[in-house]
């Protein structure tokens, strides 16, 4: 059913996901320039990815079980991603590169939470549903 909680957990997800990318910039490097995830093609196919994949979960509604693998498999890109983003800002020498980090790079931290508080919301329906099988 659409009009579960955890299809508005995965619908925020996919507005974190998609959508704040273009207004909460990554990093401004020391010229001044604001860098987004669309300047980066990497970053903008794993944001992309990753709401994509949280709108596919919302549809899957009635297969409970892939709807927690995707959202399983989601967390893990968020990992990725959030891992790029910590090697990027360890990995640069002096910051010769980037001088200042932005609210974007903790995106995917959020994606993270509401992707959790989904997959919580899917379990329970699952086991509502089996514990009134077993009554049957």
């Amino acid at each position: 059913m659409l009009q579960r909680i955890q299809t508005l957990y995965l619908l925020v997800s996919a507005i974190v996901s998609a959508g704040l990318i273009f207004v909460f910039h990554l990093w401004v490097t020391n010229d001044g320039v604001k860098i987004f995830a669309i300047d980066n093609m990497v970053y903008f196919l794993l944001f992309v990815g990753s709401a994509l994949l949280s709108l596919i979960s919302i549809f899957r509604f009635k297969n409970r079980q892939s709807q927690f693998v995707l959202g399983r498999l989601n967390m893990i890109l968020n990992f990725i991603l959030l891992g790029l983003f910590v090697y990027r800002s360890l990995n640069l020498s002096g910051e010769t590169v980037v001088s200042e980090k932005g609210i974007g790079i903790f995106l995917p931290i959020i994606s993270i939470v509401f992707l959790a508080l989904a997959n919580k919301a899917i379990k329970k329906d699952e086991d509502l549903v089996k514990s009134v099988d077993r009554l049957r």
